[in-house]
């Protein structure tokens, strides 16, 4: 599989958010070598409150369950241009899906990295395969112009901003 073929898929949604004014996230979620279902971020515009749920992963997956209600998803890969947090990594795991492919890390809420052994036997007991860093700068460079934009109020002064605007 092409995985950087189908992160510049991702990236694609992910400056269509951007363009919109929302946080520079695409997903899409590949089985074989065909794109079935994807989604990027939406509800980060309004500077008053965020929509904390519609995350691209979350999107892709509502859709992911129309496309494919019945069908083995272990088999399916997830691509994302930044490190699902621990609400999507967590439906991820739910959905069957068991690789992800991302691009940028997120030092404040990513949730790859999570240590599964404290966890009950249904989740300390999947396998998953994580694959980080595809087109890391491609999207870092998305992120970086997001948060230049004084426009952009969602994340300003957050850790994960600050970490971002250091990166080269």
């Amino acid at each position: 599989m092409d995985y950087e073929y189908f992160m510049k898929k991702a990236l694609g949604l992910a400056k269509t958010a951007m363009n919109a004014g929302e946080f520079p996230v695409g997903c899409v979620i590949v089985d074989g070598e065909k794109v079935i279902a994807s989604g990027f971020r939406t509800g980060t515009s309004h500077k008053d409150s965020a929509n904390e749920i519609d995350h691209a992963e979350m999107l892709a997956l509502r859709k992911l369950s129309h496309v494919k209600p019945d069908g083995d998803q272990s088999k399916t890969v997830l691509f994302c241009t930044m490190e699902p947090c621990l609400m999507c990594f967590g439906a991820i795991l739910l959905s069957g899906i068991r690789t992800i492919v991302y691009a940028y890390e997120d030092v404040m809420g990513g949730g790859t990295n999570m240590d599964f052994s404290g966890l009950s036997p249904f989740y300390k007991d999947i396998q998953i395969t994580i694959v980080p860093h595809i087109l890391r700068a491609e999207s870092l460079s998305l992120f970086q112009t997001y948060f230049s934009n004084p426009e952009n109020s969602y994340w300003k002064g957050s850790l994960l901003e600050q970490y971002t605007m250091k990166q080269r």
